[in-house]
């Protein structure tokens, strides 16, 4: 953890609410998000036992399921649900703007541009915690391999056409949340956790009616009374007074009130089955109970995620929150160009080609996103600062000088008075950047003087005349931000084609160099 979020943790603790870790929001939100609130059975992986998703805060619907043991009520709970997820990530794929894309050509090799077509605009979903999004996950694998009526009509508990359709895309909003920075699938936990410290622990901070009792405590109270509160206060019955965010419920809730509400659904419907017609309505009435207990259950979290929206929108987006977004717009244009082209779902496992590009791709934007979220943020800045990671200072002189060739360059000498404390290498040689118009300038940091005054040479960023260009050289006077790290990620070197895998990593599928299967297994093999 930064010493600036302990800090900030500390100095929670001791004013009794979160304190801010930043100035601005550092990741988009979307006009219309859809806010999705998942409870999942005890007792059985992957059964969803309820569901609140819409994009109205007023007007959510509510999707339960009274036997979620049951096979063919889960699939139908299923389908449900993808009739109101659906249109909402339908709704933003044939909305288009002209847009250009550097591809490989196959012939020369060489990158080249190529005119295509870029959504718009791109879903958004908010879960209320981190195992709503490894829900999603679990959800969309469960879904996107499931056979329809139309792909096979003998296929055992066949599903309507939306429900693989909306795994696949639950699996792409779910490997998309693993890029950092991205936003197309987020948790309100973490996203008010990455903007407030508050005096509890990481651990803590995933039940969200406790984080915003951090975050806005009542007046008279602190943020720690009003936490402890919402974790474990309960009513006369045992009771959580506030349940918690899901996907899992509360024990005391599944033994007492739900466990009973299900006994008596399945005696009425095994009384049915026995042709009893009075017994219908029991079963409707049976129902209706479960629909209002699990209901009752997730309402509380679903006001907590639209609460937590309206927190976040009360802070201004960073520079370059929307470039990031533009990012995610070409991801989910991409994976609607897949879907619509008629490409299989994604595989169980990816092959060492993929997993390896996917592992560069967030290494990649991992060190992309802590460089910008520091240059928007002062307050950021200021953590990368404490780590000797960047510096700021005044400009206390600047000598012209040029390099000895036959067209001299301009390579000013600059001298920063800094408080600071970077970790520039002693016999200089090091590298420093300042945002130049949005552009990172590169300087050679040369010696230190007397005093601590830090004497940098720039590199670039000057124009192609002997004479630096105007605004493009620090005045004496001016306060500058130096960084040691870079502003622009670099990617890492080319990976082989799939075809072209060493046999370290299982060879080219189907082939020879593949290594062999293990023998199989006998009675021998057996004590």
């Amino acid at each position: 953890m930064p010493l600036l979020s302990t800090l900030a943790r500390l100095e929670a603790v001791r004013a009794g609410r979160a304190q801010p870790l930043t100035t601005v929001r550092h990741r988009h939100l979307s006009g219309q998000p859809l806010v999705f609130v998942p409870l999942t059975t005890a007792g059985e992986a992957g059964a969803p036992l309820g569901a609140m998703v819409g994009t109205d805060r007023d007007d959510p619907r509510i999707l339960v399921i009274p036997q979620p043991r049951d096979r063919d009520l889960r699939w139908e709970f299923l389908a449900e649900l993808a009739t109101h997820v659906m249109p909402y990530l339908e709704g933003y794929a044939d909305v288009v703007e002209p847009a250009e894309r550097t591809e490989t050509d196959p012939e020369s090799g060489k990158r080249v541009k190529v005119e295509t077509e870029l959504c718009t605009d791109a879903p958004q979903l908010i879960v209320p915690s981190r195992a709503g999004i490894e829900y999603v996950r679990l959800l969309g694998r469960s879904m996107r391999f499931r056979r329809t009526a139309e792909q096979d009509p003998e296929a055992a508990y066949p599903v309507p056409s939306q429900v693989p359709l909306l795994g696949r895309w639950f699996t792409h909003l779910a490997e998309r949340s693993r890029v950092p920075g991205s936003s197309m699938l987020l948790s309100a936990t973490d996203l008010l956790t990455r903007h407030w410290a508050t005096g509890q622990s990481s651990l803590e901070d995933q039940h969200l009616a406790a984080l915003l009792a951090w975050i806005d405590p009542p007046a008279g109270r602190s943020g720690a009374e009003e936490a402890l509160r919402a974790e474990l206060a309960r009513d006369a019955s045992g009771q959580l007074l506030v349940p918690p965010a899901g996907p899992a419920t509360d024990p005391a809730f599944d033994n007492r009130l739900l466990a009973p509400a299900m006994a008596k659904f399945d005696a009425a419907r095994a009384e049915r089955d026995l042709d009893r017609p009075r017994q219908a309505g029991h079963v409707a009435e049976a129902e209706r109970a479960i629909r209002q207990l699990v209901a009752e259950q997730m309402s509380a979290t679903w006001d907590a995620v639209w609460t937590a929206i309206d927190l976040l929108r009360t802070l201004p987006p960073g520079g370059r929150t929307e470039e990031r977004w533009t990012r995610d717009r070409w991801s989910f244009t991409g994976h609607r160009d897949r879907v619509r082209a008629g490409e299989p779902p994604q595989p169980r496992r990816d092959d060492a080609v993929t997993a390896a590009q996917k592992l560069a791709a967030r290494e990649t934007e991992q060190a992309r996103l802590d460089a910008q979220e520091a240059l928007d943020d002062p307050l950021v800045m200021a953590g990368r600062r404490l780590a000797g990671e960047a510096f700021a200072g005044e400009v206390t002189e600047v000598v012209m000088a040029w390099t000895e060739s036959k067209r001299p360059s301009p390579r000013p000498l600059v001298t920063v008075a800094t408080e600071d404390r970077p970790q520039l290498p002693e016999g200089g040689g090091g590298k420093v950047y300042r945002s130049l118009d949005g552009r990172p300038q590169t300087a050679e940091f040369v010696r230190v003087e007397e005093g601590g005054l830090l004497v940098l040479r720039l590199l670039d960023k000057m124009g192609r005349g002997r004479d630096p260009e105007p605004g493009s050289v620090p005045e004496k006077g001016d306060r500058v931000c130096w960084t040691l790290f870079e502003h622009d990620a670099r990617g890492g070197p080319k990976l082989p084609d799939p075809e072209h895998t060493p046999w370290t990593h299982g060879g080219p599928p189907g082939s020879a160099t593949a290594p062999p299967l293990p023998d199989a297994v006998t009675d021998e093999d057996l004590l």
